[in-house]
């Protein structure tokens, strides 16, 4: 059974009194360089992405660098990152774009947004949300398990656990739900072994097969 509008609000209430302003993991200068981080995170790990973008940036951090650096020698840079053939050519790809029809900068605007190589929703979502502050939530593998196994928005798809929680979290939570549910997820409600001893939303989870501490 979905959580009460009572109980989400209170759900939100804690978890932001345990990080009353939580930030991403992605290491990013400007919303360009959190664009491409965003992009090369796909299937990778956010520590992975930050090791190979931490050189990177330091030559090309804007679209313009980028495009000057060129496919073969970004691949160098991101090698160690899955994908990073796709991911290069992409990430050039969008760069020219950017120049060509946004003047060099990110659009704060969902739709120019997933017209970009490699950028789909979540992508978008996740730059509105950090680069410009928007209240979107960007719904990947951590939040689409916390929102079903806690009732807190249960959905078959990625798309209906997002629409569930855009109509659930509290206005004044909006902006960084995304955050608060992605570490949550993280290192709280984990895939193989959630730690609810630890978990401070605990009693409000509908989950059944709550963990108990060692």
């Amino acid at each position: 059974m979905p959580m009460t509008r009572a109980e989400v609000a209170l759900f939100f209430d804690r978890l932001a009194e345990r990080l009353p302003e939580p930030t991403g993991e992605l290491d990013y200068i400007n919303p360009y360089t959190l664009l491409v981080a965003v992009v090369l995170s796909a299937q990778a790990t956010d520590v992975g992405v930050n090791r190979a973008t931490g050189p990177l940036f330091k030559v090309a951090d804007t679209p313009q660098k980028m495009v000057a650096l060129g496919e073969a020698r970004l691949k160098d840079f991101i090698k160690t990152i899955g994908l990073f053939n796709t991911k290069a050519k992409n990430v050039i790809a969008l760069s020219e774009i950017l120049i060509r029809e946004h003047g060099g900068a990110v659009p704060a605007d969902r739709e120019a947004l997933v017209k970009l190589p490699g950028v789909g929703r979540k992508t978008a979502n996740v730059v509105l949300n950090i680069a410009f502050g928007h209240p979107t939530i960007a719904v990947d593998t951590h939040i689409f398990r916390v929102g079903n196994r806690t009732g807190l928005a249960p959905g078959k798809t990625v798309e209906e656990v997002e629409a569930k929680l855009e109509k659930v979290v509290p206005r004044e939570r909006k902006r960084h739900a995304h955050h608060w549910l992605i570490l949550h997820g993280r290192y709280v409600c984990k895939a193989r072994k959630p730690d609810c001893p630890a978990c401070v939303v605990a009693d409000l989870c509908r989950f059944k097969g709550k963990t108990v501490a060692a």
